[in-house]
């Protein structure tokens, strides 16, 4: 690697994934990794952190700055920062996808609807973080009930013609209304499909908090499920754009937060408080409530996948 310094990183410790991204001092991706972990790890983070470090051919004595956000952000060694994932999503994302009003970020455990500038700066934001609902979570609970892999539902969702009833959404007792349609003889393809539209009715109720603004950006690991997209493009009635590595954009932006704050010399932060002095902190909208879901989906739309056009590789 003949990429030359000064290097960031910027790390995203989920629910259920670690990811991690070296940048250089121009802001591009120079490496990137993400580990499944099933659970907030800190054997995943250090397999993330160190695969990003391979992939960029450096080690940490060769970083400039480092940011940490998600779940478990204060379990980073090294971290000199760390920042919300509100923040760090919207920053991440926004630099993918200039011109970026929207982003919707679909995690393991939660959802959020951020509404953005020009910046990449939060202007508002909704979170979905007590229940599963919505979440990558939800699918799971799909993929087992219909004994389908998770890397096959969207396709499996999209040949569904029949939109059957689903009104259960809790993933504690989703299970039971599918094996319900099984029980009914329901094509798979029906159940899959009738549950991602039920999802993107719920999505759609997030972002009705914020207000619904375009362009739209659909982040985290569920971007990958084509379903999801399509659905929710839909439910929106407008076009999404999926970054082409949806899933780190948060660790991206943490890393972006570390090349901002070292340019501009601040000092270093250690908390989320003190993170809020160094960028605007946004105000939030009411919390989720699922009494607020309707189920209804309606309307048209069509989504794209974005190239980069970085130099990004994928570590590990």
């Amino acid at each position: 690697m003949n990429t030359p310094g000064p290097f960031y990183l910027g790390v995203d410790l989920g629910s259920t994934t670690a990811k991690a991204v070296v940048i250089d001092g121009e802001g591009a991706i120079v490496s990137s990794s993400t580990i499944a972990m099933g659970a907030v790890s800190r054997a995943g983070m250090h397999k993330a952190v160190d695969a990003a470090l391979d992939g960029a051919g450096i080690t940490n004595a060769d970083l400039s700055g480092t940011v940490s956000t998600g779940y478990g952000r204060r379990l980073v060694p090294g971290a000199q920062r760390t920042f919300t994932e509100i923040t760090c999503h919207a920053r991440g994302t926004v630099a993918m996808v200039p011109g970026a009003r929207l982003v919707i970020d679909i995690g393991g455990q939660d959802s959020k609807a951020i509404t953005v500038d020009d910046e990449g700066l939060v202007q508002e934001f909704a979170m979905n973080d007590r229940c599963a609902s919505g979440t990558g979570r939800f699918y799971e609970v799909l993929s087992q009930s219909i004994d389908v892999p998770l890397e096959e539902l969207g396709a499996l969702a999209l040949q569904g013609s029949n939109d059957l009833e689903v009104s259960t959404m809790c993933a504690t007792f989703a299970e039971t209304e599918i094996v319900s349609l099984l029980a009914q003889d329901a094509p798979i393809a029906d159940i899959a499909s009738s549950v991602h539209r039920a999802i993107a009715s719920r999505t759609l109720a997030l972002v009705a908090q914020v207000g619904r603004h375009t362009p739209v950006v659909l982040t985290g690991g569920v971007a990958q499920n084509p379903a999801a997209v399509e659905f929710l493009a839909r439910a929106l009635r407008t076009e999404i754009l999926v970054p082409e590595h949806p899933q780190i954009s948060g660790a991206y932006g943490a890393a972006l937060l570390a090349r901002d704050a070292d340019h501009r010399g601040r000092p270093v932060v250690d908390d989320v408080a003190g993170a809020d002095q160094l960028f605007p902190r946004p105000r939030p909208s009411e919390p989720h409530s699922c009494g607020s879901c309707d189920g209804t989906l309606t309307g048209s739309g069509t989504s794209s996948t974005v190239d980069l056009g970085l130099p990004i590789r994928l570590g590990g």
